[in-house]
């Protein structure tokens, strides 16, 4: 009779983590009381801002260098280190001015300083991690979560609304429409790396999640 106990089964080893998507946006949460008098003159208090963005975007054609990116990394395979840092700053200065009109924040969009609004994209390898083909058809392939952010964007229009409502009457943004705008806000800019920055061809992920 065999008495010999068999080998244990060596244990299977976790799958790899997956590394966080290029694109990565949060806003600290403002666990104060937010100044109530600039909550109620918001959209007057963003319009001079909105408009300086508005001309940097205007010049820039909407602050994303898209058809040159496009072109070099279709026929060169670079994407020039000096147009990436310039769209990371542009888009850091949008996320800014956007999370001050969703009253995300009371302290003024800067110009240049971060602030409570933290965006962060990895610069491209253009050879080696970039397919040279499929900045032509992302728009396409994007086109889902155009549909679901059209949606989402109109929530998130109510919500501000009923944030704007929250901070009059009791000085603090409820949290549960800060995370949701938040979420919107972070889907959107990953959909906008992976279409108009080029930075990745990682498809974004249909979530609100970090």
């Amino acid at each position: 009779m065999n008495t010999d106990t068999p080998p244990a089964a060596a244990p299977v080893p976790p799958p790899p983590a997956q590394s966080p998507y290029p694109v990565r946006f949060d806003v600290a949460y403002p666990d104060r009381d937010l100044d109530r008098l600039s909550t109620f003159f918001r959209i007057f208090y963003v319009i001079p801002i909105a408009i300086v963005l508005g001309l940097l975007q205007g010049a820039q054609e909407g602050g994303v260098i898209l058809f040159p990116t496009l072109l070099m990394i279709l026929f060169r395979q670079k994407y020039p280190r000096w147009w990436f840092d310039f769209n990371v700053e542009i888009s850091r200065f949008t996320a800014r001015v956007c999370a001050y009109g969703c009253l995300l924040d009371d302290k003024y969009p800067s110009t240049d300083e971060q602030q409570s609004v933290l965006l962060e994209i990895d610069y491209p390898d253009a050879k080696l991690g970039i397919n040279r083909w499929l900045p032509l058809v992302k728009w396409f392939l994007a086109i889902p979560h155009f549909v679901v952010l059209m949606f989402l964007w109109i929530a998130v229009f109510f919500v501000v609304i009923f944030a704007w409502f929250a901070v009059l009457f009791t000085g603090r943004y409820p949290r549960g429409a800060f995370d949701f705008i938040v979420g919107v806000l972070r889907w959107g800019w990953r959909v906008n790396g992976y279409v108009a920055l080029l930075v990745t061809d990682r498809y974004p992920p249909f979530s609100m999640r970090p």
